[in-house]
C-alpha cells in the first residue's frame, strides 16, 4: 500500500492531525472508525487502539469493551513504541482506502513513516480482524498490546500457545475461541499478547485475528494478509460502484451508503441499528442503550436509501428476512429482532463496566422489544411502497406483507402507544403514530387499487378518512398553527417533520407550512439541527428518564427534507451543511451531535443519521434542479 502524493508529514499537518500521548479513557467518539465484515464489527481508535470488537455478531458479547470503561476490560493498540512509551507524540492521520472499509492509518516519527492497516474480511469464511503493518521510509519500531477480555470485560481468558499461534478462550459455553498469528514474535506477559518489531521501507509485518467455533482445538490455515487485503477491497469497491447516485455530494453519499452496507448481517439480511451499545446521548447521563438489533423501523430506512441508489438485492434481502421473523410472532410482529430473528432481547445491565466517560449503566439487550410503537406499521408499508415501485416484478409479494401490516393495525391504532422514540414514560396518542397508521392503511389501499393484493378496500378507506379526521381535530392547534407531539399536549416533537413526508397533507397546505416552521423555530439550533423534543434537566422527561441531550441528526434530515418539500431549496442546504459537518473525518455520523461541545453523541456510527444525509442529499439536489421532493396528498410520489 502506498502512500498519497503528499508526505505523510504534510498530511499530518495540513489536516492538524497529530495525536495526544496514550490517555486512561476512552477518546472522543468521533475518534473512532468503524471496520466490519457485514457479520460483527470494531472501532479502532485514531491512536492505533481497538477499544471495541463484537465477533462473530454484531451482538456477540464484546472482547475489547475498553470503550466503555478502561484499559482493563480489553483492547488492542498498535502503534509506533515511541507512542506508547510517551516520549514523544508521532504525527499520525487516517482514512479509508477508496471506496471501501478498509482503514489506513499512516504515522510519522523521527525515524521513519509507516501505515497500519485494518479490516474485517466479509463475504463469509472464517471471521478475522487484519491488521498490516508496512513501512515507508526509514525504520519504525511498533509495538503490540492485545489484551482480550471476553465478556463485555469481565474475564481474563486462558492463552494457549500452539506454534506461532495463541489461542484466546472466550470462556463461552460452546467453547470458541479467537487465535492470534502473527508475522513478528508474540510472546504472553500475563494474560496479555505483546509483540515488538521494526519495519523499514517495503517492509510488512500482519497480525490477523480469526474466530473459531467450539470443538474445534487447532488453529484455522494460516492466513494470507495480502489475498485477504485485495479479497476486502474488491469487494468493498464493487460494492460501492453498483451505486446508482450521480449527482452532487456524491462522495458523502457513497460513505455513508458504505457505513449502512457494513451494519447488514449478511448471513440473514437483518440490519442493525449501529454497531455498538451504551455510548451515552449525555455525558455522565442515563439514556445508553444496546443498538445492536434489527428495528423494523430502522431497517425499513436503512433499504429505502439503499433502494434509492440501485441497491435493490439488499433490500429485497432485507424483505424476505423482516417477513421470516414476523412469522415467529404472529397477531402482533415485535418492532425489533436479533439479527438472526431471535425474540427475546431481555435487557440486563453490565455493573462491572463505568461506562462512556462515566455514563452509566451500560446496558445489553434493549426492553424496548415489548413495546407498542404504532408508527411502524407505517413506516414499513411507506418503504415497502416505494421499493415496489422501484421492482415491479416484487410488487405482489410486497403488496400481500402490506396487507398484512394494515390487517394488523386494525386492532391497534387507536391505542396508546410508546411511539418513535421509545418513550418509558407513560404511553401517549402520538401524533406522529397516528399519521403514520394513516399511511399503512393508504398504502395497502394503493396496492389494492393498483391489483397487487386483496383485502378489504372499503372498509380501510372510511377508516383512512376517520384517522385523517381524529389528527386533524385532535392532534392539530389552530391556534399556532401547528401539529403537536399527542392529543391534548402543547409540546412540538421533530417526529411531525417526518410525519409531513408522508402525504397526509398537500405540501402547500398551511398545516404542513406552519408545522415545519414551528419545530423549526422551537427546536431548531443556530447551525440549523435540531432537537427531537424537549428534556426537563433534572427532572424526569417524556422518556420516563431525566437528563438532557443533544440534536438528533436524523431529525435535522427530515428538517431538510421537509424546507424542500415547501420550496425553500437554500434553507434545505444550510441543514446539510450542518449534517455534513456533524460527520468525523472518516464520514461518519453518530446518532447526535452537541454543537456547543463540538461533540459527538450516542451510538456511533448510526444507520438513522446516516440516512438522515442522504435524504438531504437528495432533497437538496432535487429542489436545486427545480423539481418537487416529497409525495402528494395520495402518497405518491410526485
Amino acid at each position: 500500500m502506498t502512500a498519497p502524493a503528499e508526505t505523510v508529514q504534510t498530511v499530518a499537518l495540513r489536516r492538524q492531525a497529530a495525536v495526544r500521548t496514550l490517555a486512561p479513557g476512552p477518546g472522543l467518539i468521533e475518534d473512532h472508525g468503524l471496520i466490519g465484515d457485514q457479520r460483527g464489527s470494531a472501532l479502532v481508535r485514531r491512536d492505533g487502539s481497538i477499544d471495541c470488537l463484537c465477533m462473530p455478531r454484531f451482538d456477540s458479547d464484546a472482547v475489547f469493551a475498553s470503550l466503555l470503561g478502561s484499559a482493563e476490560h480489553g483492547f488492542w493498540h498498535l502503534a509506533p513504541s515511541v507512542y506508547l512509551d510517551g516520549d514523544t507524540v508521532p504525527g499520525s492521520c487516517r482514512r479509508y482506502v477508496g471506496d471501501s472499509m478498509v482503514l489506513e492509518t499512516w504515522w510519522s516519527t523521527n525515524s521513519g513513516t509507516t501505515t497500519v492497516t485494518d479490516f474485517m474480511v466479509p463475504g463469509g469464511g472464517t471471521p478475522r480482524l487484519v491488521r498490516i503493518v508496512t513501512g515507508l521510509t526509514g525504520q519504525v519500531t511498533m509495538r503490540s498490546l492485545l489484551r482480550a477480555r471476553p465478556g463485555y470485560g469481565r474475564t481474563t481468558p486462558r492463552i494457549t500457545e500452539v506454534g506461532r499461534c495463541h489461542a484466546i478462550d472466550l470462556d463461552t459455553a460452546d467453547g470458541s475461541q479467537l487465535w492470534v498469528d502473527a508475522d513478528a514474535r508474540v510472546r504472553r506477559d500475563g494474560a496479555d499478547l505483546v509483540a515488538e518489531f521494526t519495519v523499514s521501507a517495503d517492509e510488512q509485518v500482519a497480525f490477523v485475528l480469526s474466530w473459531q467455533e467450539g470443538g474445534v482445538h487447532s488453529p484455522p490455515p494460516s492466513p494470507a494478509p495480502d489475498a485477504l487485503l485485495k479479497h476486502t477491497l474488491d469487494f468493498w469497491e464493487e460494492w460501492a460502484a453498483r451505486c446508482t447516485y450521480t449527482g452532487p455530494d456524491r462522495e458523502a453519499v457513497v460513505r455513508s451508503l458504505l457505513t449502512l452496507a457494513a451494519l447488514i448481517y449478511a448471513p440473514t439480511g437483518a440490519i442493525v441499528a449501529a454497531p455498538t451499545t451504551s455510548l451515552p446521548e449525555e455525558i455522565g447521563g442515563v439514556r445508553n442503550y444496546d443498538y445492536r438489533y434489527a428495528w423494523l423501523r430502522d431497517g425499513a430506512f436503512t433499504i429505502g436509501a439503499l433502494a434509492d441508489s440501485g441497491y435493490l438485492r439488499e433490500a429485497q434481502a432485507w424483505i424476505s428476512w423482516m417477513v421470516a421473523a414476523g412469522a415467529g410472532t404472529p397477531g402482533r410482529r415485535q418492532i425489533m429482532y436479533g439479527v438472526g430473528g431471535e425474540t427475546e432481547l431481555a435487557e440486563r445491565e453490565l455493573g462491572w463496566l463505568p461506562g462512556y466517560e462515566g455514563s452509566a449503566p451500560v446496558r445489553i439487550g434493549n426492553g424496548a422489544a415489548g413495546q407498542l410503537q404504532i408508527d411502524v406499521y407505517g413506516e414499513l408499508a411507506d418503504v415497502l411502497c416505494d421499493v415496489a415501485l422501484d421492482a415491479p416484478g416484487w410488487a405482489r409479494r410486497i403488496g400481500s406483507v402490506v396487507v398484512g401490516l394494515a390487517t394488523e393495525l386494525e386492532k391497534l391504532w387507536d391505542k396508546p402507544d410508546a411511539g418513535i422514540w421509545e418513550v418509558r414514560g407513560p404511553q401517549r396518542h402520538f401524533v406522529h403514530s397516528k399519521i403514520m397508521a394513516w399511511t399503512a392503511l393508504d398504502r395497502a389501499i394503493r396496492f389494492i387499487e393498483g391489483g397487487h393484493a386483496e383485502g378489504p378496500v372499503e372498509r380501510w378507506r372510511v377508516l383512512r378518512a376517520a384517522i385523517h379526521a381524529e389528527v386533524c381535530e385532535k392532534g392539530y392547534d389552530a391556534e399556532r398553527n401547528t401539529f403537536t407531539q399527542s392529543y391534548g399536549s402543547a409540546e412540538l416533537d421533530a417526529s411531525l417533520l417526518h410525519a409531513m413526508l408522508t402525504g397526509f397533507l398537500p405540501a402547500d397546505d398551511k398545516r404542513v407550512i406552519g408545522t415545519v416552521e414551528a419545530v423549526q423555530c422551537e427546536l431548531g439550533t443556530d447551525d440549523g439541527l435540531v432537537l427531537r423534543y424537549r428534556t426537563s434537566g433534572d427532572r424526569v422527561g417524556l422518556d420516563g428518564f431525566p437528563g438532557d441531550e443533544s440534536c438528533f441528526l436524523i431529525c435535522s434530515g427530515w428538517l431538510a427534507e421537509c424546507l424542500a418539500l415547501i420550496g425553500r431549496p437554500y434553507e434545505a442546504r444550510t441543514v446539510l451543511d450542518s449534517l455534513l459537518a456533524a460527520s468525523n473525518g472518516l464520514g461518519l455520523l453518530a446518532e447526535e451531535y452537541d454543537p456547543v461541545a463540538g461533540r459527538r453523541l450516542g451510538n456511533f456510527p448510526q444507520a438513522f443519521s446516516h440516512i438522515a444525509l442522504l435524504g438531504a442529499v437528495r432533497a437538496a439536489a432535487t429542489a436545486n434542479l427545480g423539481g418537487a421532493h416529497g409525495r402528494g396528498e395520495s402518497g405518491a410520489r410526485v
